[in-house]
């Protein structure tokens, strides 16, 4: 190899030294130096074996692969419509084809090594994340006006999460504002998803709901700004409903049976199959159909004071029976209109020390807040996010990092 001086007035020589010294190219962590790449998507009904013998590769070594790490790395036949993969093949006549990369998700890709060795793994695309803020004004609803800032629908997701237990986002009306410092993640230089939230306010009907997250003791959470949890020990709603058909009463008259009898529930009409949640983490002490009343029911006991009941389902979750424990949040059936029903609708129902009492009405006790030797901590980092946040309102091209 010719060796020169950078300094000297040889351009050929120069030129030759800068390709000497140019860092070489990688590709899911194979040099791609003296190699091509073809970059493709999974189309539909493609096949793994209509993918890899149109690139030369045998039926041998295809049914090698597939056996072979279908458990330990990827199962291809698992591959879905619209994922990408990426062949790495030899640059001359042949283009021999050497790798084959499918990409698990925008994080995750299996590599299988297509030459003697037969070798396959998988591997991770490195994730970058920085602190970003975005606020707006609601005009329709929270998830248009994340839209028109310019903000993911994931961050409209995780606000719908934080705030489940102090805001009820059915009544998100015209006005409402909302601001958030969030992690946003980056994947070879593009927005790949959301990572955690540190610290939003939401304003609903002019009161200003804030949120921080915070971790001390081994546990995590969203605490408001003296500390107090916002979570609560039961959701605000057991689904997403369209509207509340019919309030807690101890005389309604009955649309099916005209008669005058008291409806110790909520009736939350929405469509049939909508998911239901259970409230609060608990026991299912019973689970029946009522043929004459309720339908399809369930009942949970949630601690030595509070039982929730959820009636006229279409049917239960996957493995809920009586005795089963589930968790706040947990699907436990779905919406339906069995029983005695005028159409689709969860007559949702709680009793507090055996007493019927009105949901609609019932404050929740919080989860524990701050700990108080935690607290001088958790102050400091309200402030330092108040702050950012604060800057980035006042000043959009503010670096929140």
């Amino acid at each position: 190899m010719t060796t020169a001086c950078l300094s000297c007035g040889d351009k050929a020589a120069q030129d030759e030294a800068a390709q000497t010294l140019q860092e070489p190219k990688f590709a899911y962590g194979i040099c791609i130096d003296t190699l091509i790449t073809e970059e493709c998507v999974v189309c539909k009904r493609e096949i793994p074996s209509k993918i890899l013998q149109k690139r030369g590769v045998t039926y041998n070594t295809i049914d090698f692969i597939a056996k072979k790490y279908k458990k330990d790395v990827f199962d291809i036949t698992k591959i879905k419509v619209g994922n990408k993969y990426t062949f790495i093949k030899t640059n001359d006549s042949l283009h021999t084809p050497l790798f084959w990369i499918y990409e698990i998700d925008k994080v995750d890709f299996a590599v299988f090594s297509l030459t003697d060795s037969l070798t396959a793994w998988i591997g991770h695309k490195e994730v970058t994340t920085t602190k970003e803020y975005i606020e707006g004004e609601i005009t329709s609803s929270l998830w248009n006006a994340m839209a028109d800032a310019g903000g993911d629908q994931n961050i409209t997701l995780q606000l719908s999460d934080i705030y489940a237990w102090t805001v009820d986002f059915f009544g998100i009306q015209k006005g409402d504002k909302f601001k958030v410092l969030y992690d946003q993640q980056y994947i070879e230089g593009e927005k790949s998803g959301i990572g955690k939230i540190w610290a939003a306010e939401l304003t609903n009907d002019k009161v200003v709901h804030k949120a921080y997250y915070f971790e001390h003791g081994g546990r995590q959470d969203y605490f408001d700004e003296n500390g107090e949890n916002l979570r609560k020990a039961f959701l605000k709603a057991p689904l997403n409903y369209r509207r509340i058909s019919s309030t807690f009463s101890n005389g309604r008259y009955h649309p099916v049976l005209k008669i005058v009898r008291p409806h110790h529930g909520v009736d939350y009409a929405a469509a049939a199959g909508t998911p239901v949640q259970s409230i609060g983490d608990g026991t299912v002490i019973d689970k029946g159909f009522q043929a004459k009343g309720g339908g399809n029911y369930l009942k949970i006991k949630h601690n030595s004071v509070y039982t929730t009941t959820y009636m006229h389902l279409k049917g239960f979750a996957k493995g809920i029976s009586k005795g089963t424990k589930v968790k706040q949040g947990q699907v436990i059936g779905y919406v339906g209109s069995t029983g005695i029903s005028t159409g689709p609708h969860l007559d949702f129902r709680m009793q507090k020390n055996g007493t019927y009492i009105d949901p609609l009405k019932f404050k929740s006790p919080s989860a524990p807040p701050v700990d108080k030797n935690f607290k001088g901590q958790f102050d400091a980092d309200v402030k330092r996010c108040d702050s950012i946040m604060t800057a980035a309102a006042n000043n959009p091209t503010f670096n929140v990092q």
